[in-house]
């Protein structure tokens, strides 16, 4: 089920795995209230918000018994859906952005597209590494679940870091940065689609 108004939309997702309902506001001021079970990823969320002045309402209760993976794709999923419906037919974007983050050692690239084609390119370098006790290349599967549903082209790079926790981080700031530049309004575009097709 979904639900959107202005820049604002509702998504909820039941599966025999997981029950999740995420609200998004793109025009926000950074208000997040995460609550997935999985502190380190509500942790990410509450990064992804506040640095994209999104405001973030997300609620999991997920099968963390068995491992985190259906929760935190399930996040994705419908987060990604919830951006896609409160963009509607993204009538005045910007929609082409990118950002660095730095967290000390660590530096992260993403550059996002709202051009409605869902293509992640991911470069995180996660693989085999975990923190929070949580596999750390779910967080790329996160990014990639994410880029999908809210049919947007996302690279991202982690360029430099040794600690995990600051490398998943900084692509979460990144990314937080990117999605806020993208997703602003620019007045000189008026009610235009920002594509040589007319539509995205």
């Amino acid at each position: 089920m979904s639900v959107s108004s202005g820049r604002s939309a509702t998504v909820e997702r039941a599966t025999r795995e997981t029950t999740v309902r995420v609200e998004v506001t793109i025009d926000g001021s950074g208000k997040v209230r995460a609550e997935t079970g999985i502190p380190f990823f509500d942790h990410m969320l509450d990064a992804l918000g506040r640095h994209g002045l999104f405001d973030f309402d997300i609620r999991c209760q997920g099968d963390l018994a068995v491992e985190a993976h259906h929760t935190i794709e399930d996040v994705a999923i419908s987060l990604g859906r919830a951006f896609d419906r409160a963009l509607g037919e993204r009538r005045g974007i910007v929609r082409m952005a990118h950002a660095y983050a730095p967290l000390d050692e660590a530096l992260a690239l993403v550059v996002v597209d709202c051009g409605g084609r869902g293509y992640p390119v991911l470069d995180t370098g996660l693989s085999g590494a975990v923190v929070g006790g949580v596999d750390a290349d779910m967080f790329r599967h996160f990014f990639e679940s994410f880029a999908i549903e809210a049919r947007m082209n996302i690279h991202a790079r982690a360029l430099a870091g040794a600690n995990v926790h600051h490398r998943v981080e900084a692509l979460f700031k990144a990314l937080a940065r990117a999605l806020d530049g993208a997703t602003r309004l620019d007045p000189r575009l008026g009610d235009a689609v920002p594509s040589t097709k007319g539509a995205l």
